[in-house]
């Protein structure tokens, strides 16, 4: 077993430990992660269930988790082909990192992203995914204008992600209403393969 110690480590070290572990195993074998916060137990069980691993966590005490991932022959020899199963397809995303649009007067700013996120509901083609970030992560939280809207895109097959790390910042992480958490190496890998990108 090799064990990584993320302790007080910020998104998305702890993901990124986590796979270089997992490269040098060269094998069959069992990786452990330690970490602070259950964010980071969310981005760890997401990555390896993406990939096929075992995973099993547990609370040892405050501000203190373990995640194990069990990795077996083939899953060491496919990681590539089972991310790209799992969300390699290309087409288009959309990033949000504020709740308003544009610069200028932020009541306008609001009502213009408002209006952004209700016109990606009309669109003949959806986006695979919406990336929300920064003070865009409080636009999927509890009293958010847009939960209607965004509720539909997800109802239709769009996947909604939010950075773990922005909820935690403003303290939202009990308030998330719609879709998961996500953490920055996912955001970049998706950003990175998508065909292109709509931001506001």
């Amino acid at each position: 077993m090799i064990k990584i110690d993320a302790v007080g480590d910020v998104c998305p070290i702890p993901v990124v430990k986590t796979k270089n572990a997992i490269k040098e195993l060269k094998g069959p074998g069992t990786v452990e992660t330690l970490v602070d916060n259950e964010i980071a137990v969310q981005n760890l069980t997401k990555m390896a269930n993406q990939k096929g691993y075992k995973v099993e966590s547990k609370k040892i005490k405050d501000d203190l988790y373990s995640v194990v991932m069990t990795v077996g022959e083939a899953q060491t020899e496919n990681t590539e082909q089972i991310l790209t199963a799992a969300d390699g397809t290309r087409g288009s995303i959309a990033v949000i990192s504020s709740g308003f649009m544009g610069t200028g007067d932020d009541t306008l700013g609001a009502m213009l992203m408002k209006s952004f996120i209700f016109a990606l509901t009309q669109q003949e083609s959806l986006p695979k995914a919406v990336l929300f970030y920064n003070g865009g992560a409080k636009l999927t939280c509890e009293g958010s204008s847009s939960l209607e809207d965004i509720s539909y895109l997800a109802e239709h097959g769009v996947e909604i992600l939010t950075c773990g790390t922005c909820l935690k910042h403003y303290d939202l992480s009990d308030k998330l209403r719609i879709g998961g958490v996500t953490n920055m190496y996912e955001i970049v890998e998706r950003m990175s393969r998508a065909s292109h990108i709509i931001k506001p």
